[in-house]
């Protein structure tokens, strides 16, 4: 009995299990020490956030920031308002939004069901080149090339506006909708367009009948990460947007974002003071507007990953 045992082990016949089995107990741990890394980190953000946002939360209050309508933060009296860069970081993700999402889910939809191989390669090599091009490269093109057009062609005072800045914007979102979109379509299994297509369907039937709602989910899961994303853009947005605090009546006008005010005011206030005490309470916003965009997109996608599980 005990012969054949030891020929095994020095045959490494037991030994391979043992050591897979180990291997996968540490590599379960390393992601669920990565898990709760990433946690702590997110509340460690949160938390900066919120010490450093005391000194305006006392001395001027949360709601009237939230609610006020003047941004002057430099006067000899400052007015702290919130409302004038909510609305014009709306603005420039809304129009974005409008802009990108029918163009980027028509070009997911075409990778997914009707290019060929190659085509579907090269397609997915410009949606991968475009997410990485800096995005202070964007802001140049809109400088020299989409700010000039706005202005020659709907006759302008000026180019620098949300308008501008949502064109640029809407092509640096589009690599994100295009990616999570195609990959929701690919998770659709076959056997509903092969049911769809032995019924009589055409493919293109068979894409919107089928293929498109049972992959809505996964769709509106990409269009918020995309919103997550345009919210948070900074600096195309900086140079793109004109940088007027004002609430804007049209899409022609300068806007300022919450992150173009973080970006252009952070570097220019006095340390420990009401005015960076103030930027801070805008970061906190800000986060907590892109946690749960982000949040509520993550649901929507495990909610997809579970129904075809099923």
């Amino acid at each position: 009995m005990r012969a054949p045992f030891i020929a095994k082990w020095r045959a490494g016949l037991l030994g391979r299990p043992v050591t897979s089995r180990a291997a996968d107990g540490l590599v379960r741990k390393v992601i669920a020490l990565n898990g709760w890394a990433a946690i702590f980190i997110l509340a460690a953000i949160f938390l900066f956030l919120a010490i450093n946002s005391n000194r305006a939360l006392g001395e001027v209050g949360f709601v009237a920031m939230l609610t006020g309508r003047e941004w002057y933060p430099t006067i000899a009296v400052p007015r702290f308002g919130f409302l004038p860069l909510l609305a014009g970081s709306a603005a420039v993700t809304v129009t974005a939004l409008v802009l990108s999402v029918p163009v980027s889910v028509a070009a997911a939809v075409f990778i997914s069901e009707f290019a060929s191989g190659r085509v579907k390669e090269v397609a997915k090599a410009i949606i991968e080149f475009m997410a990485a091009v800096p995005s202070v490269v964007y802001g140049f093109v809109g400088l020299a090339v989409v700010a000039p057009w706005v202005q020659q062609t709907f006759s302008q005072p000026s180019g620098l506006s949300a308008l501008t800045a949502a064109i640029v914007l809407a092509f640096m979102i589009a690599p994100t909708i295009v990616s999570i979109s195609e990959d929701a379509l690919h998770a659709v299994p076959n056997s509903l367009r092969q049911g769809s297509l032995a019924l009589g369907n055409t493919r293109w039937q068979t894409t919107y009948k089928v293929v498109i709602p049972s992959a809505s989910s996964g769709v509106l899961a990409a269009v918020m990460l995309g919103m997550g994303r345009a919210i948070g853009e900074t600096m195309a947005v900086l140079m793109l947007t004109g940088n007027a605090a004002i609430i804007p009546t049209s899409l022609f006008d300068s806007v300022r974002t919450i992150t173009g005010t973080i970006a252009a005011e952070m570097g220019n206030v006095v340390q420990g003071g009401l005015h960076q005490s103030v930027l801070f309470n805008l970061g906190l916003v800000l986060f907590t507007i892109t946690f749960l965009i982000n949040l509520v997109a993550d649901l929507v996608l495990e909610k997809q990953r579970r129904r075809w599980q099923r």
